[in-house]
Formats: structure tokens, sequence, C-alpha cells
């Protein structure tokens, strides 16, 4: 019997495991995100899909974690002074969207002729956003740490706040909830103001000794336990005191954010996210009703779309009350119009004090996950409706009858070093580029760039590519350094042109378009550090001279072959680091190898030749 159910246990992790791996990397092929496959997983392997999973609800327990888990590492790069600069946004506008969306719903439900208390509780939990998937979101777009990442981390934070007051409100509208004395609500405000208050009090005084005592015992799995009874103590010590344990990770890892420990912890902590995260929404998707969907689609249709829409409006607007531009402010509404985890928590308490019956709450949860499903297809539909940015070029020259001896294409970390020598020289030099923001900050350090795209002939010739001595290619993008340099070449053959190199391939394209000068941007500077590793470990500064003098030699000399047969040619002229023959000096040596002990010297000694 125990083998069986060990046998069926196993059967879980692997279907779990398996719905995962086959589900994401399908939707991501289809550009549909990882949290979509995640969800679609969920709902075919959960007791309203296949019945491999009964009883999703255990699962989604456990799967908490994985946003407990990330919140933590949100706080790790979350410094304290970071966070109390974005004070006003936390607490200005979160709480307005909170607050205006909270009425919005409200209406939505009294429009439908429900009670108010049920319509109450509907909005409200419908207005707490999905962290989760919002965070995901952000991370997979690389903009949490940017301006209009952090604006929507300031209103997750308040909308995880705002369970506290939620959960007195619902005790509050509850038959007999009135009851509740004062003195028992202030008590519970007061205990979660105290745990908060404890939480960064021990991290303050206790946190950083406690992890320098488990570094001294030198134990890896031991700091990886601390690090996770962190985590997870942190988040139980907020649950226990009615705030939410995504608060409580976040917390703690802000608290731990400058702590010379924090890297360690992230790397610690960083495998169980993602493993925890990808369960979570697994069993958000098991724990989609389709027998309630079925039953009741058209309410569920028309809540689904009644609160998203509202919702979005609502959170557009008071984006643009306080001065957010349109795209921004539409990103954000189409970003968090779907419900979240924690509306499972308040529709509970809900249905556990009597607002809501089963099937109401059965049915918001369905609303509530539909919701989420269809984030990352609002966002993928609104990625293709709206158009790209288009660059402000005010207060920006665009090149126009430019007469420098010199064209620079490109004013980047490369195009910037690349013009001193001329510069210092006294020479006449036209510099171009096609990001207005680098313009911008190059003209704070006196720099004059025009705006103007290489690609195309009409700003070459405007840019004075006709008329100067040289042209120096040093954009970033080597399939743009490329169509630049064939372009020039075929219109102005006899023009002189230099060009930057992302790469060895890159460098192969520029000579086969007939550039006169080439240059890879790391290979001086990596051969620089190579020789400067080499002093270093005490070699003296003419042998180095020399190893580098044959490196160069060994390059060139592959990079012709590679010019001729293909890039994997030449491969005889690398030394690799797996037992591969020396390669023999492509130049002679100026002075003949000594041995460096005695060992070495009788090697050499019985290599010789017999006279």
């Amino acid at each position: 019997m125990a083998a069986e159910a060990a046998g069926s246990d196993l059967i879980h992790v692997v279907a779990l495991l398996a719905a995962g791996v086959v589900a994401v990397p399908i939707f991501k092929r289809a550009g549909l995100g990882s949290i979509l496959g995640y969800l679609a997983a969920g709902v075919v392997i959960g007791p309203f899909g296949t019945g491999i999973f009964s009883e999703s609800e255990a699962i989604l327990h456990v799967a908490e974690l994985g946003v407990v888990m990330f919140l933590f590492i949100i706080g790790l790069e979350m410094q304290p002074s970071r966070l109390w600069g974005l004070r006003r946004e936390i607490f200005g506008l979160g709480a307005l969207q909170v607050g205006v969306c909270a009425l919005l719903l409200t209406g939505v439900g009294l429009a439908g002729g429900f009670p108010v208390s049920q319509s109450f509780v509907a909005g409200a939990g419908f207005v707490l956003t999905s962290t989760a998937i919002v965070m995901q979101l952000l991370e997979e777009r690389g903009e949490i740490a940017a301006p209009k990442g952090q604006r929507i981390v300031s209103i997750l934070l308040l909308e995880d706040l705002a369970i506290v007051p939620l959960l007195a409100l619902i005790a509050f509208l509850a038959p007999g909830g009135a009851d509740m004395s004062v003195t028992q609500r202030l008590t519970e405000v007061g205990i979660g103001l105290a745990a908060i208050v404890g939480l960064v009090l021990a991290g303050r005084y206790l946190l950083n000794p406690f992890f320098r005592i488990l570094a001294d015992a030198r134990a890896r799995e031991v700091m990886t336990a601390a690090a996770l009874l962190v985590v997870l103590g942190s988040a139980l010590a907020m649950q226990l005191s009615g705030l939410s344990m995504a608060m409580g990770a976040f917390l703690a890892g802000v608290l731990l954010s400058e702590s010379t420990f924090r890297h360690q912890l992230e790397a610690d902590v960083e495998p169980f996210r993602g493993v925890l995260l990808g369960l979570f929404f697994l069993a958000v998707g098991m724990s989609l009703d389709l027998h309630v969907v079925a039953q009741n689609w058209r309410l569920v249709a028309i809540y689904v779309v009644a609160y998203m829409v509202i919702k979005a409006i609502g959170i557009y607007l008071v984006a643009r009350i306080l001065k957010t531009g349109h795209r921004e402010a539409l990103e954000r509404a189409v970003f968090m119009a779907q419900g979240g985890e924690f509306a499972f928590v308040l529709y509970s308490a809900a249905a556990a004090v009597g607002i809501i019956d089963s099937q109401a709450n059965a049915t918001l949860t369905a609303i509530v996950i539909i919701s989420m499903v269809l984030t990352p297809l609002a966002i993928l539909a609104l990625r293709y409706l709206t158009p790209r940015d288009e660059q402000s070029i005010e207060g920006v020259d665009i090149a126009d009858g430019l007469t420098g001896s010199v064209l620079i294409i490109g004013f980047g970390r490369f195009g910037q070093i690349a013009s001193q020598p001329l510069l210092l020289r006294g020479i006449d030099v036209s510099i171009i580029d096609n990001e207005v923001e680098m313009i911008q900050a190059a003209a704070d350090f006196g720099f004059k760039v025009y705006y103007g795209d290489g690609t195309r002939l009409d700003i070459l010739r405007a840019a004075g590519a006709g008329r100067a001595r040289a042209v120096l290619i040093c954009v970033d993008k080597p399939d743009v350094a490329v169509r630049i340099a064939k372009l020039i070449k075929a219109e102005f053959p006899l023009l002189t042109v230099l060009a930057r190199a992302f790469d060895r391939g890159t460098a192969l394209q520029l000579i086969r378009a007939d550039v006169d000068f080439q240059i890879r941007e790391t290979f001086e500077s990596a051969l620089v550090f190579g020789g400067s590793t080499l002093e270093a470990l005490g070699v003296e500064p003419e042998e180095v001279a020399e190893v580098i003098e044959d490196v160069r030699h060994r390059d060139a000399a592959r990079f012709e072959l590679q010019l001729a047969e293909g890039v994997r040619a030449g491969a005889r002229f690398l030394k690799g680091n797996i037992g591969t023959p020396i390669p023999t000096p492509l130049s002679q040596p100026r002075r003949t190898g000594q041995a460096l002990n005695e060992e070495t010297a009788g090697v050499l000694h019985k290599s010789e030749p017999a006279d």
C-alpha cells in the first residue's frame, strides 16, 4: 500500500513537471508567454480537465510560496532609500487607484442588481491585481527597475497593504458584523503595525549578525536553509498578524538589500522561486471550475469583460489625472486590468461569514482566473494595435549640409573614444546618431551631434558623406554596420570607410563589403587585458610583448583563412585548454626559452638532440 501511495505521488510530481516543460516552450514559441502556458497546462491537468489532480487548493497553498520568494528577490533589489523615495507613489498613486477602482467596480455590481455588500466584496476583490502575473511580465520585459515599472510596483505594494482594511470591512459587512467592537478592530490594526515594526527591527539588528555567524561556519547548505528560513519566517509572521505573506517577504528583502550577503541570498532563493512560481500558475489554472463557467457562462463572460474594462478605465483615468503620459497610462491599464490571487482570500473570507454563498464564491473565482488568463493576450493585442513610440526631436538639429572632413555615424561609447584623437588634432568632424537621448546627453558634455539615420542614402548625403575624406561607422548593431558599409561603398566607392565590428563574423562581412579598415571592438582591449594578466603573474614585459605579438600574427593568419574558407577555418592557430597541442610561433622569438626551475631544465636537457 505504501508503495502504491508513493507511486501515485510520483505520478503527480511527474505530471506537474511534464505539464510545465511541454506547455511553456510551445506558448513562448507562439509568442504567448510563459504565464499563459502554465495557466493552460493547469487547466488541462486539473480536476476539470483530465482530472490528474482532484484538489487544486492544496497545491495552490504550497505554490503561493513562489509569489512569496519572488517578492523577496524584488525586495533585495529595492534599497530602503529607493523605497522611501516611492512613498508618494505607494500612498498617493496606489491609494487613489485602489479607491477609484473599488468605487467603479462596486457600481458595476449594483448596476447588475446585486446588494451593496456583495457588489463591494466582488469589486474590491477584483481591485487586487495579480502580483505574480504583473511582476513576471515586468521581469520578462526588463522593466521592473524602470520608472514606470517602479510605479506599478508601488501600486502593488499598496494593494498588499489594503488586504487588512478590506478583511476588516468584510467582518463589518457580515450579518452581525456590526457587533464587533471598535476595540477589536483597533486591536487587529495594531497587531499588523506591530508585526511590521518587529520585522523591521529584526532585520535591522539581527539578520546581518545571524548570517555572519553562519558564514563563518562555512556550510553552504546551512546558508541556503537560513535564506529560506528568513523568507518563510517573515511571510509567516505577516500572515499570522493579518497581513499578506508577500508583504512580509518583500520587507525582509528590503531589509537585506544593503547586506553583504545579498547576492548569496539571491542565488540561494532563486531556484526555489522559479519552480514554485511556475507551480503557482499551474495551480491557478487547475482552480478554474469549468462546470461553473459552463453553467453561468453568460454571467461570467459579462462580468469578466465589464470588470476588466471598467478597471482599466479607472487605472487610465487615475494615471492621466496624475500627469502620466498616454502610452504609459494605457500600458498600466492593460497590465493591471485583471484580478489577482488575493481575491481568492477575500472571497473565501466573505463566504465564511455569509456575505456570499459557495456558488457565488466559485463564480467570482472563475471570473478572476479568466481575467488572469486574458491578461497576456491583452498585452499582445496592445503591442500590435498601438504604434511604437516615436522619438521627439524637439530641440535636436537634423543633419543637413554638413561639411566635416570626417563623418562619424553613431556616437555611443565607441564613437566617443574614436572621436578624441581626431578632435585633438583639430580635424573638422561631423557626427550623426539616431538616438535623441544620446544626442541630448552628448550636448551636456560639449559635443554637437546631429540627428540622422546612417542607413538612409539621403541622410548620408545631407551629412556630407560625398564631401568627407573618411567615414567612421561606430554603430553598435552589427547588421546595421554592415548595411551602412555596403550603402556607402556602393554610392561613394572612393570614400575611405573605417568600421567598428561587433564580433569576428561581423568583421568578415565588413571586409567583404570592401571597407578600408575594421576592428573588433573588444580585440585590442582583450589583448591588453591578457598581457596585463601575464605581467601580474610575474612574466617579464619583453616576453609579454612577444606573446601578444604572436597572438596578433595568429589571429591575422586565421582571419585570412576564414575569408577564403569560412568562419570555421584556421582552428590550428588557436590554443585550447583541453589538451590541444601548443601551436608553434609564426615568427621566431628574439631570444631562446629559459627554464624557470630545475625540473623544467631537466626536461629541456633530455629533449635536446644529440651531437
